[in-house]
């Protein structure tokens, strides 16, 4: 289980995060929604311990990032906005080394690289060079990095954006496998659709601030309107500044 409380990140004269309270529980995928700028991609680089809050509490499996960010770092796949692919190696090069550096070696490895290819559907690129490679290709190999080494816990940031219908139909097929080995996933998207159709939870953040969580459902019995995305506008609207 991932939690927060009262998180807050200030950058110079900017706040980032002015209070984020969550629980995202093991065996579901939690949806993180907000505006751009909400601090959605700043509250995710604090939970795997790659910045330091000025406020709050963040606890994974009862350990602070903070505090210990390699017990939890051993435990978290992460995938970020920059996807770190080396030209000049294959996709099968590129994971046998961050397995390696990941403690893993030998027939298990390799056995683990053709799990996650076949998960993702990546056999066609997996001897592949990354040069070339379409802004799809370049996310599935990145999933496949941060998926190598079984994490029990997923930090997503919009993991399907620039994949095409089947590559995004894979990708769907393959959170739901980890759904239900039990990890604990967190995505943040702007895809209404996904987390209607993927999601048990969702976190929903607008400058900085948690301003709703709950089900796809409860969110929309909370505002009254049929439409997440419709709710979604709703709930940021005061927020935002905006009228819905």
């Amino acid at each position: 289980m991932i939690e927060t409380q009262d998180v807050r990140k200030q950058f110079g004269a900017v706040q980032a995060l002015g209070g984020v309270s969550f629980k995202a529980q093991d065996g579901q995928i939690t949806a993180l929604l907000g505006p751009n700028g909400a601090g959605k991609t700043t509250l995710l680089r604090l939970l795997v311990g790659l910045l330091k809050r000025d406020h709050g509490s963040i606890s994974i499996d009862g350990v602070d990032p903070e505090k210990d960010p390699m017990a939890v770092r051993r435990n978290i796949g992460f995938l970020t906005d920059q996807f770190g692919l080396y030209d000049r190696l294959s996709t099968r090069e590129y994971l046998v080394y961050f397995g390696e550096l990941n403690g893993m070696a030998g027939p298990s490895l390799q056995q683990r690289i053709d799990e996650v290819s076949n998960l993702l559907g990546m056999n066609d690129i997996l001897e592949r060079r990354a040069k070339g490679f379409s802004q799809g290709q370049r996310i599935k190999v990145a999933l496949a990095r941060t998926l190598l080494h079984r994490p029990r816990h997923l930090l997503l940031d919009e993991p399907s954006r620039g994949l095409d219908v089947m590559s995004t139909r894979a990708l769907r097929a393959a959170l739901t496998e980890l759904r239900r080995d039990g990890c604990c996933v967190i995505m943040a998207t702007h895809v209404m659709q996904e987390v209607t159709h993927l999601c048990d939870d969702v976190i929903v953040i607008a400058k900085g601030h948690t301003v709703a969580q709950g089900s796809p459902q409860q969110l929309c019995e909370r505002t009254g309107i049929a439409s997440l995305e419709d709710a979604f506008v709703s709930l940021v609207g005061t927020e935002e500044g905006i009228v819905a």
